[in-house]
């Protein structure tokens, strides 16, 4: 291959938890919690900071209490923080792949405190989702979570401004 055109080796971790994210988008809950489970236990608290945010990213999907659910959310956020402050030595130190997930974390977390009844909490991820929703782009995943930001906003009786700082929704042809 020439110079420039060697391509990354495939992360196994990141592959196996994109199959069980596939499980679980296909219905089965249940299973993708058992498999996600293992794969916590494989990683462990101490883990590759990537791995263990991508990982309780989706674990906490599986989630049936939303408290338990806040809790594998916090887990997720925790890990982006430590990946993007360079606090790991390990292959993905600096990656920009944790901090393109804060938008989907924080707006997660303001669901789930949402959930719990703790609307100050969510409004406070909502905003934080918002500011960093500004930095995704104009595809089909910056359209959805700006999407959904703009539902939860909705249903928390946040006042945006006009058209939200992205505009208007783009429409499709």
């Amino acid at each position: 291959m020439a110079k420039g055109q060697e391509q990354a080796a495939p992360d196994a971790v990141l592959t196996r938890i994109g199959q069980v994210v596939m499980l679980h988008h296909a219905g089965d809950r249940e299973e993708a919690r058992h498999r996600f489970l293992g794969l916590w236990e494989e990683i462990g608290e101490h883990g590759d900071p990537l791995h263990r945010c991508t990982l309780a990213h989706y674990l906490a999907d599986t989630q049936d209490d939303p408290a338990d659910e806040l809790a594998w959310d916090l887990r997720a956020l925790s890990a982006a923080e430590e990946l993007a402050r360079g606090r790991s030595a390990g292959p993905h130190e600096g990656t920009p792949a944790a901090r393109a997930l804060y938008p989907s974390l924080h707006l997660n977390l303001a669901a789930d405190y949402d959930r719990l009844g703790r609307r100050e909490a969510a409004r406070l991820h909502l905003r934080r989702a918002r500011t960093a929703a500004e930095a995704l782009p104009d595809d089909r995943y910056g359209e959805g979570v700006r999407t959904a930001i703009r539902r939860l906003e909705s249903r928390l009786g946040e006042d945006p401004a006009p058209d939200g700082p992205w505009g208007p929704p783009r429409q499709r042809p």
